[in-house]
């Protein structure tokens, strides 16, 4: 893409409120009652996956400087291991977010039920409500990169509102007397760190979304890595406090088994308080979405750029979005989400959850060993980096279950067969003297 650094859309702003906007989704909102039952050993949970992620974000930052190309971790794992490799981590990756949409937009719905009771036990109307938010921020995402940008800023800094006002709050109103113990299980503090920083892998998911548009931010070999380290160092400076400031307003078991614990601790607020809170998770949610929708127009376009998948994928308009990738990529999540509601609205979370968070324990693995073959001789530094890369991803992949790996390889198997087709047809159409 030749375009000169003042017409490329997207800044330093706009990259940092992708990477904290894509990982500061339903995740943080949930994760404090499933750690609460380890009391105050769960902060190790947190700091491990903390450091695990911000490992992972500087070898994505460092492979973007270094390639300055479309695709994130299709094009590190292309240039590293070949087209067929390549092709399956984009393959894996586009399918998660696309999955992940319709996941998204069932969390959305469940806390737009607050303010509208009447879409709660109504599956056709919370079906219908979910359909339109999709709609929505597809529309906007056609719109342009500015449009996209400046939407993903305004609720990346809104959602963070919420979550600054809890641990504000925990000043004045919370009590050292809430503070659960150390470790209230008195098990195995290995086990318990272990277990702890499973649960605390979820909410860090989704920084690397800046590394797909690379071609379209200014000075990508500078902006990508510092969006990718302050945006990764603030989700984790909040997560901390956000979680020290739960257990200061609610005691150990109140939190243990709460299912909506910020809201429980916002009554401190008075009785508005749930409510703020209500409209925070749904701020969140969006930021979320408009973040995952963007994602799904990018990597097909860059995959289909190389050859890789039909050429009208990487078509865009006049305002550079890949519009055709995104109506495709959205359509497909409209239809995941109408199959799997008939299960019910938490069953159909929890199963399209699963799907989307299998296919991306995989390629936090081949990224992060992509950069240790590539500095393993020359820059013993950054490969050392990338081993914690590699270790706390397998550790994570492993960790998760036998039931979440299979799921995860059986959906990567199914892009097999698609790339030696699309690898077939694109080699016969570059050999075609039409073409």
């Amino acid at each position: 893409m030749d375009t000169s650094q003042a017409e490329k859309p997207l800044g330093f702003w706009t990259c940092w409120s992708l990477v904290v906007g894509c990982m500061i989704g339903s995740g943080i909102f949930l994760v404090p009652t499933q750690l609460a039952p380890y009391g105050l050993l769960s902060f190790g949970g947190w700091i491990i996956a903390g450091v695990g992620s911000i490992a992972l974000a500087l070898v994505f930052g460092r492979l973007a400087a270094r390639t300055q190309c479309n695709g994130g971790p299709y094009a590190y794992a292309r240039q590293s291991f070949g087209d067929f490799t390549g092709f399956l981590m984009g393959w894996a990756y586009w399918l998660s977010f696309v999955i992940g949409v319709p996941t998204v937009a069932i969390a959305f719905v469940g806390y737009l039920g607050v303010f509208i009771p009447a879409l709660n036990g109504n599956p056709a109307a919370e079906l219908s409500a979910a359909i339109a938010l999709i709609a929505v921020f597809t529309f906007i995402n056609i719109r342009g990169l500015k449009e996209m940008s400046a939407t993903q800023i305004t609720l990346t800094l809104l959602k963070i509102v919420p979550i600054v006002a809890i641990i504000g709050l925990a000043i004045p109103a919370g009590s050292t007397a809430n503070l659960p113990a150390f470790n209230p299980s008195g098990g195995s503090i290995l086990a318990a760190l272990s277990a702890t920083a499973l649960i605390a892998l979820w909410p860090f998911t989704g920084f690397e979304v800046v590394t797909l548009p690379a071609t379209n931010v200014k000075n990508c070999e500078r902006t990508i890595p510092q969006a990718l380290t302050s945006g990764m160092l603030t989700v984790v400076v909040l997560y901390l406090c956000a979680s020290a400031a739960l257990m200061l307003l609610l005691p150990p078991t109140q939190l243990a088994h709460s299912t909506a614990p910020f809201a429980e601790a916002a009554r401190a607020f008075g009785p508005w308080g749930p409510n703020v809170i209500a409209a925070g998770a749904l701020v969140a949610t969006a930021g979320t979405i408009n973040g995952l929708i963007f994602t799904c127009g990018q990597m097909p376009m860059a995959i289909a750029a190389d050859g890789l998948a039909p050429r009208w994928l990487a078509r865009m308009t006049k305002h550079g979005t890949p519009h055709l990738a995104l109506m495709l990529s959205s359509a497909l999540g409209v239809a995941m989400l109408a199959l799997n509601y008939a299960r019910g609205f938490l069953d159909a979370f929890e199963f399209l959850l699963k799907m989307a968070t299998s296919l991306g324990l995989i390629y936090y693995v081949v990224v992060a060993f992509a950069e240790f073959r590539h500095s393993a001789k020359s820059a013993r530094a950054w490969a050392s980096i990338a081993v914690i890369g590699i270790a706390y991803s397998g550790f994570a992949a492993f960790g998760s279950g036998l039931e979440v790996l299979l799921w995860g390889l059986a959906l990567m198997a199914a892009g097999v067969p698609l790339y030696f087709f699309f690898k077939h047809n694109g080699a016969a159409a570059a050999a075609s003297p039409t073409s």
